[in-house]
């Protein structure tokens, strides 16, 4: 059976300089693992028995990064899941996107994690060296500029 993980792709909103476009002040929150690679990713991980998906999605964000549910606006309409192999088997993870109500808001990580970045989007595609959390973070963009 594949392992399942559920996650939060959480942005930011900071104020845009008025010759800017709106999107341009959306930030991405990676953070980076403490162990093997050390790549960068949203808040995720493994679905604990008797939880759904998305209370996972948010325990792992309050675990890893210290922001609460109430911190947050889950944002309708967006939810995408990513297959992988991890270690021969495969992998299933499931992501929502939310906002941080309070753009200061502080990130408090766990010890599965060493540092975290707000990104702009180029550069957080470049942070996420994995092509699908390129993809994906690209395509969150698209969505967000849709509802503008």
């Amino acid at each position: 059976m594949a392992v399942r993980a559920c996650g939060l792709i959480i942005y930011r909103r900071l104020q845009p300089a008025p010759s800017s476009r709106a999107t341009d002040s959306i930030e991405y929150l990676l953070l980076q693992t403490s162990y093997g690679t050390h790549h960068w990713t949203p808040p995720k991980g493994h679905v604990d028995p008797g939880e759904d998906d998305l209370q996972t999605a948010f325990r792992e964000t309050q675990e890893e990064a210290g922001l609460q549910a109430s911190q947050l606006t889950l944002v309708e309409g967006y939810r995408k899941e990513l297959h992988y192999p991890v270690r021969g088997k495969p992998k299933t993870v499931v992501y929502w996107l939310a906002e941080v109500k309070d753009c200061d808001t502080e990130i408090k990580l766990s010890e599965e994690h060493q540092a975290f970045q707000w990104l702009k989007l180029e550069d957080a595609c470049k942070f996420a060296e994995y092509e699908d959390m390129q993809a994906t973070l690209k395509e969150v963009h698209q969505f967000l500029c849709s509802k503008e």
